[in-house]
Order: C-alpha cells, then sequence, then structure tokens
C-alpha cells in the first residue's frame, strides 16, 4: 500500500526512523504511519523532505504525485 519512497530513502541515508523524527521534529509513530502509506500534512511532508537534506522541490521523489 505504500505510496511513498520515504522507508527506501531514509534508510539508503542509513538513517533511523527515530533519528528522522528527531531531524524533522515529528513523532517516530508519524514517520512509520508515512511509511505505511498513510496520509499525512503538507508541513509535516516539508519538514521529512528538508531533514532527510532534500529539497522542497523534490517532493515527489519522497511522496510520489
Amino acid at each position: 500500500m505504500r505510496n511513498n519512497s520515504l522507508h527506501k530513502i531514509r534508510e539508503s541515508l542509513m538513517m533511523s526512523k527515530a533519528e528522522l523524527a528527531r531531524k524533522a521534529n515529528v513523532s517516530p509513530i508519524t514517520i512509520s504511519r508515512i511509511e505505511k502509506g498513510m496520509k499525512c500534512r503538507m508541513e509535516t511532508k516539508r519538514k521529512i523532505i528538508l531533514a532527510l537534506g532534500y529539497k522542497l522541490s523534490d517532493k515527489d521523489k519522497i511522496f510520489g504525485r
């Protein structure tokens, strides 16, 4: 059911869910939910994109369309 690449990208950066959550200032549960394909707010996506070291214009690479 995954419609995003968050899990794959996070693991390719050798980053744990907890580490990403801390950098993005969201809860690890939020990261888990998003990786399972659940929806999230635009602001949450923005925080995650920046925490991964991507540009906001790369959002489709992480979250799809």
